[in-house]
């Protein structure tokens, strides 16, 4: 059974990812294998955005990308001056991004509003099928294009 991931990166290297020719793809925590090895073939992945740009001060605080993993496994990627991270491949559903903010009070996952953004620190973790439908929603992606039943 597909698992629904939510990923945290800046809005500039999500979208990276997101438009790479081909076959998108994702990386998180700075390139770590651990994170991404729970990640499976069929997962739906949403990546959301605090900032524009990785360590900046530009909110943005939207959803930039949703799709499923593609079959094979992590990947080391050699993106020069010794910085190698692991990636997986993505197929990106068109989506529109959207602020997160609006979804809030609707989320499994935020237990607190005052510390809604506690659980993106840790940079990928799983949702709900409920969260996922709310993503996709805000995202005008419509459930049948994740597979939700």
């Amino acid at each position: 059974m597909a698992k629904n991931w939510m990923a945290v990166a800046s809005a500039e290297h999500a979208r990276r990812g997101r438009d790479a020719a081909g076959v998108g793809y994702m990386q998180v925590c700075h390139g770590k294998l651990g994170p991404i090895r729970r990640v499976q073939p069929g997962d739906r992945l949403a990546y959301y955005a605090p900032t524009l740009t990785m360590g900046g001060k530009d909110k943005c605080q939207s959803l930039i990308s949703i799709g499923i993993v593609q079959a094979g496994g992590p990947y080391a990627f050699d993106m020069g001056d010794g910085f190698v991270p692991y990636r997986r491949p993505v197929r990106y559903l068109p989506a529109r991004e959207a602020s997160i903010v609006p979804l809030l009070d609707h989320f499994d996952f935020v237990e607190d509003r005052s510390r809604w953004g506690y659980k993106l620190r840790f940079g990928l973790f799983a949702l709900s099928d409920h969260d996922m439908r709310l993503v996709a929603g805000a995202m005008d992606v419509a459930p049948e294009l994740l597979h939700f039943q």
